[in-house]
């Protein structure tokens, strides 16, 4: 029996790539194919960019899917999915494009399937506007964990604007998603790694040398990471933020023509809202974990005051599954988000 197309506007909301990824990571999972139009209208190029043409063809072959609009700069997808087969697979962004926003689109589909899966997937891992590798590892992995899936990251190497060609191994063990309350406000334990490719040492000293004025950290809470220089020029300055076994990474990237101190500063200013607020859950991880919530049927967390991404993840999710979402301020600097 043929199951009721959805259409989807990817003008709404952030108006970006996320409506894309979401839209089609839900599809593969429940089997409802899905139109997509003014894909990325919300965005100065519009259309589908080489990572999200490498996501979709990911989804196309996981999903044994037809699919319509697979194209550089289609404003229009319509997707299609037949069963989700798990097994090894490689996938190449084919630029510095994120290399993991292709994982993300993947991921729920494969928790589901009926056998682990091996993802190999070459491209940015270290990009601006999308999750950095460390983020799904130290932040995102352990999380899916204590709610029963389980996703291993092995970083064979680091890819950064202009050159990419980062390369990491996903394995996906399904399992059963738990729903999760993280609602308690935390103290939280900060430490910092810089890590340099191909850059002077002195630019990642630079950094740390701003998160130590600003969190008062020792010499074991910081370290920086020389990666080969090959894989550069990259700088990536991650900050980690645990507490009740839940951790936020927040990070920043070097730039040209950008002091180190700007970018550690950048960083500082982030991880001191997560501090101040005591919240458990971030503003980058409040999505990620929204989609969890929604794939368990449930769970709560608190969190920072919703983003346009968060609240435009919220949209999407209901348009695929039969849960509710429930946006609440607890007071001017954090939220309360129940998944039922």
């Amino acid at each position: 029996m043929a199951m009721d197309l959805i259409d989807i506007d990817g003008s709404f909301g952030e108006g970006g790539g996320q409506i894309v990824r979401t839209s089609l990571g839900l599809s593969l999972l429940t089997g409802r194919p899905v139109e997509i139009r003014n894909v990325r209208a919300g965005r100065g190029k519009p259309g589908l960019l080489r990572q999200h043409l490498c996501a979709l063809r990911a989804a196309t072959e996981i999903g044994e899917a037809e699919v319509k609009g697979a194209a550089l700069g289609s404003t229009f997808v319509r997707f299609v999915p037949k069963s989700i087969k798990s097994g090894r697979y490689s996938f190449d962004v084919g630029s510095a494009g994120s290399a993991t926003l292709v994982l993300q689109t993947v991921l729920p589909a494969l928790l589901s399937a009926d056998a682990p899966s091996e993802l190999t997937i070459t491209g940015g891992t270290d990009n601006p506007f999308a999750p950095p590798i460390d983020f799904l590892k130290f932040a995102f992995a352990p999380l899916l964990a204590r709610m029963g899936g389980d996703l291993k990251l092995d970083v064979e190497r680091r890819g950064y604007y202009p050159r990419g060609g980062g390369r990491f191994i996903a394995t996906i063990t399904p399992g059963a998603l738990k729903p999760i309350t993280l609602t308690d406000p935390v103290e939280h334990r900060v430490s910092a790694i810089a890590y340099i490719a191909g850059l002077k040492k002195s630019i990642a000293t630079r950094e740390l040398n701003v998160l130590r004025e600003a969190f008062s950290l020792t010499r074991d809470q910081m370290r920086v990471v020389e990666l080969d220089a090959n894989w550069g020029p990259g700088n990536t300055l991650s900050v980690s933020l645990e507490a009740s076994g839940v951790t936020e990474i927040v990070t920043g990237f070097g730039e040209k023509r950008v002091r180190a101190e700007t970018v550690a500063e950048r960083v500082a200013e982030e991880a001191r809202a997560i501090l101040d607020a005591k919240v458990p859950v971030g503003e980058h991880l409040a999505d990620q974990q929204l989609l969890l919530c929604a794939l368990a049927g449930g769970g709560s967390f608190l969190t920072l005051p919703p983003s346009l991404h968060t609240r435009t993840q919220a949209t999407v999710l209901k348009r695929f599954l039969p849960v509710e979402i429930d946006l609440r301020e607890v007071d001017a600097s954090r939220w309360r988000v129940t998944v039922s």
